[in-house]
């Protein structure tokens, strides 16, 4: 995967992100699709921090957390925050960060 190759030549961590961003695409490709039109993958790198957005083009369903589903659960539990924003019509971006401090993981769902 194209994202892992970057995670790697950034020197950073790659199970947990990795799993991050494979269940952010899946979602995005089962639940955001719209005929003829792609998700997009951003990676952003701040210091300690490493931001993980997917958008698609269904701005109209929220991403929340099912008891049927896994994949917004394994996003929680390797994130040290995960939320939902809207962006540029009609599309939302799922986003979640790790951060690479010593400090204690923690999540928390947010809407930005």
């Amino acid at each position: 995967m194209l994202a892992i190759e970057q995670l790697r030549s950034w020197g950073l961590p790659l199970v947990e992100p990795g799993q991050i961003i494979a269940e952010l695409a899946a979602n995005a490709v089962t639940h955001g699709r719209v005929p003829g039109r792609d998700f997009r993958l951003a990676l952003t790198v701040a210091p300690d921090v490493l931001r993980i957005e997917v958008t698609d083009a269904r701005g109209d369903r929220i991403p929340e957390i099912r008891e049927a589903g896994r994949g917004l659960v394994l996003v929680e539990a390797l994130a040290d925050r995960w939320g939902v924003r809207e962006g540029p019509v009609p599309c939302k971006v799922v986003w979640a960060e790790v951060s690479f401090a010593a400090a204690s993981r923690g999540s928390a769902i947010r809407r930005a």
